[in-house]
């Protein structure tokens, strides 16, 4: 399908009274507002075009509950207090807003070189960014936010399904519950990988929905990693980074792997 087919099937199906749609040519994206609140979601069709061709997702009719879900969820204030069960860590990449369109600082801690820590409250099929200002009149604290919500990470179940590529193992969590990165900050995840790992343990956190282990034994596997790293960055819905990180003593380090095999002298 073509982008401007694929793109006005959207349009079509995102009309509503109440409702804006801009598409920016130069980004190749569509923004879609509510304008009683001010607020919408913006939608890359580049990725979603290539997940429609490898069959990714069944319909446009995924896009279109993704939509609603999100500008109903912006409608609704959640309560902080009370929903401790439902505080989950978020990561993304450094250059993502540390504060809101409206100037609201959000609540997030530093993480790596490439990734921060922000604290979201779940709502079901979607969840809300914790602002700053939402902590006042509580008895919450920051510290204690991110006690909670790592506590609650550590409770998710981490599926993992493995490959293997030239005897180096590559293990992919793909959860589908919005929080697949974020289980890269279960701590005893990554040391359970780290002990069974007979080379190097390295980590990829390309975008939001995936998290990839890798046990890398020889050259080879370093190739692999860096080109699926960049692989599913740029087909990720919520991109973090597309640089590997090697795990060690505790640390998660990025590191730049040059994705290419020097040919063998003859």
């Amino acid at each position: 399908m073509e982008m401007r087919q694929f793109r006005k099937e959207i349009e079509q199906r995102l009309t509503r009274d109440g409702w804006s749609i801009v598409y920016d040519h130069k980004e190749a994206t569509l923004r879609i507002e509510d304008l009683e609140i001010k607020k919408g979601v913006t939608l890359a069709l580049k990725p979603l075009l290539a997940k429609w061709e490898r069959n990714e997702f069944g319909s446009i009719d995924e896009v279109v509950r993704y939509v609603e879900v999100g500008l109903k969820a912006m409608k609704e204030t959640p309560t902080i207090e009370g929903n401790e069960k439902k505080i989950f860590p978020v990561i993304r990449s450094t250059s993502f807003p540390t504060e809101t369109k409206e100037g609201e600082a959000l609540l997030f801690d530093e993480h790596t070189a490439e990734t921060r820590i922000y604290y979201v409250i779940d709502q079901g099929e979607s969840y809300t960014l914790i602002k700053e200002g939402m902590l006042e009149g509580t008895t919450l604290t920051r510290e204690k936010i991110k006690e909670v919500s790592l506590f609650n990470i550590r409770s998710l179940p981490a599926p993992l399904k493995v490959d293997e590529v030239a005897g180096n193992q590559f293990f992919f969590l793909r959860a589908k519950d919005g929080y697949d990165a974020s289980r890269v900050l279960d701590q005893s995840l990554l040391e359970k990988m780290e002990k069974q790992a007979s080379g190097q343990l390295t980590v990829a956190i390309p975008h939001q929905d995936v998290l990839i282990f890798a046990d890398i034994v020889n050259e080879r596997g370093y190739d692999v990693l860096a080109q699926i790293a960049l692989q599913f960055f740029g087909e990720g819905r919520v991109p973090v980074t597309a640089l590997p990180f090697i795990y060690e003593n505790g640390e998660l380090d990025p590191t730049f792997i040059l994705a290419q095999r020097k040919p063998r002298e003859k």
